[in-house]
């Protein structure tokens, strides 16, 4: 006879609340660093928010990138970078932005083929001003900002406002170590990724979801239960659902990495990273943070909350 499969046995219990000081600690840890190396490391900028000119050139044949370099660095347009996109014979020129409006920027694009010659294909040139570059940065930052702000207030309606802050700052955490990772390795930052983190606060926020509605479906199940034995048996009880979500998520957006091409790199590397943290911080930061919050106060909170947590799912 068939039987189903589990990803995570029935019946499953691990004690999460039993790490929860250490990975609050380790949770908090990873934020400040996060915030200290793009503070001093800082985020390498693509062309739409650091102002400039990128172009998408082919050679008949796999370039030498070191002579390519030395000889665009020469022609006196300030630093040159360079790199392979997408095959061998496929490079992004990038240089920065030059002194004397668009007239500059055309020449040197001009300087740029004329070095190179003929025998290699133009594919695509941008050019964006540092003005446009900064209004893009101050809109991204705002974008984000608003959205987290938006859902910490539906969070805070939804259930309390313990539940809020918890959300909030998990999101934060999402949010902040995507930033880390970015900084860290210097991935290109640019708007595709700002989707992909506006993507990440959405998706992580949705897990949040159910585990709070699982949450304030026990507590009310089981008043005299103490709350960490709440959250432990609630975080049991979705972890398939999370487990599975999670995982075939992440297997959608692993493909778009390894065949959407380099152009979409970026956004795939912050949505894998997004989908691990965030399931991570549902349960070591969202929920362990109710466990070190005012057990009686969420509860009486709880218990006058609107009657939006009759749909509360009820099972993984």
């Amino acid at each position: 006879m068939w039987k189903p499969i589990h990803l995570v046995p029935p019946n499953t219990r691990i004690e999460f609340m039993r790490f929860h000081r250490f990975t609050f600690v380790l949770a908090v840890i990873m934020t400040l660093a996060s915030i200290g190396l793009v503070a001093v490391k800082g985020l390498n900028f693509g062309i739409d928010f650091a102002g400039g000119i990128l172009m998408e050139v082919r050679a008949p044949e796999p370039p030498d990138l070191a002579d390519l370099r030395g000889r665009l660095s020469g022609l006196g347009m300030g630093e040159v970078a360079l790199q392979t996109f997408g095959d061998p014979n496929t490079v992004l020129i990038r240089l920065p932005q030059q002194e004397g409006g668009e007239e500059a920027q055309q020449a040197a694009i001009t300087k740029v083929r004329t070095e190179l010659g003929s025998g290699w294909d133009y594919r695509r040139t941008e050019t964006v001003g540092p003005k446009v570059g900064s209004e893009l940065v101050k809109n991204a930052v705002i974008a984000v900002a608003l959205a987290m702000a938006g859902i910490f207030v539906y969070v805070w309606i939804r259930y309390a406002w313990q539940f809020g802050v918890n959300a909030l700052f998990a999101m934060v955490h999402d949010v902040v170590t995507t930033l880390g990772l970015f900084s860290l390795f210097g991935l290109q930052f640019d708007l595709a990724t700002v989707a992909a983190i506006l993507t990440v606060a959405g998706y992580s926020v949705n897990d949040k979801v159910v585990v709070f509605d699982r949450i304030r479906y026990e507590m009310r199940r089981y008043k005299s239960m103490s709350m960490g034995e709440v959250i432990n048996l609630s975080v049991n009880e979705t972890l398939s659902r999370t487990t599975v979500t999670a995982g075939l998520t992440f297997i959608s957006v692993l493909a778009l990495f390894l065949f959407g091409g380099a152009v979409l790199h970026g956004f795939a590397i912050a949505l894998m990273w997004g989908i691990f943290i965030g399931t991570y911080s549902s349960i070591c930061i969202a929920a362990a943070g109710l466990f070190n919050l005012r057990h009686s106060k969420i509860r009486g909170d709880d218990e006058g909350a609107k009657e939006a947590g009759k749909g509360a799912t009820r099972g993984a």
